[in-house]
């Protein structure tokens, strides 16, 4: 009767595993994603599923910002990141415009893509291991996502309204968004996981 009893504790407890596990891979519908935070791989998770997802993974994955330095340093940072690694950066002396968007013109970071490789290195993963991107509001890692694709990473996740989430009808970033979900974040940077040029 012991041993069925014990049987039959292992059993629950690996079907709670897998539930678990099959729980903490519930991705959003691309159906529900906007359009320009879309990707080649439609793997989306909301800031809760991504907070949950990195967590149940075990060390099994990259979770990345991909924002400038700037706004890691002013803006703070989700504390279970693991490196910050811009996906564009701005000039070294910001003399340029962006009349579309109006503020200082940011250039493509030529440093992404091997940046992202050397993190994958030192954690022992590969391009088949998975990878998280969070930007600030999900168009940014979106595209992102588009480049480690195109350089042959298999499962790239973005994190749908990023860190700060979508401005609202007062022109505020206080929808959605990582911040905005109560999710763990700190202005307190980890020297460790931001970017220095090699």
């Amino acid at each position: 009767m012991k041993s069925v009893t014990h049987w039959f504790a292992c059993l629950l407890c690996s079907a709670l595993a897998v539930a678990s596990i099959q729980a903490s891979a519930q991705t959003l519908q691309a159906s529900r994603v906007p359009e320009e935070m879309r990707t080649q791989q439609g793997l989306y998770l909301s800031p809760k599923q991504a907070h949950q997802f990195v967590r149940a993974q075990k060390g099994k994955v990259l979770f990345i910002d991909v924002r400038t330095r700037a706004e890691a340093q002013f803006l703070g940072m989700a504390t279970p990141v693991d490196a910050l690694v811009p996906y564009v950066e701005f000039q070294d002396f910001m003399t340029d415009w962006d009349e579309n968007r109006s503020f200082y013109r940011l250039e493509p970071f030529s440093d992404f893509v091997p940046e992202v490789g050397r993190r994958m290195q030192s954690k022992g993963l590969s391009k088949d291991d998975r990878v998280v991107l969070i930007c600030r509001s999900g168009e940014r890692s979106s595209r992102a996502a588009d480049l480690l694709t195109s350089s042959g990473y298999t499962r790239v996740h973005t994190v749908v309204y990023g860190f700060e989430g979508e401005l609202s009808d007062g022109g505020r970033r206080n929808l959605n968004g990582w911040k905005n979900a109560g999710l763990p974040w700190s202005y307190e940077l980890d020297r460790k996981k931001m970017y220095f040029p090699r």
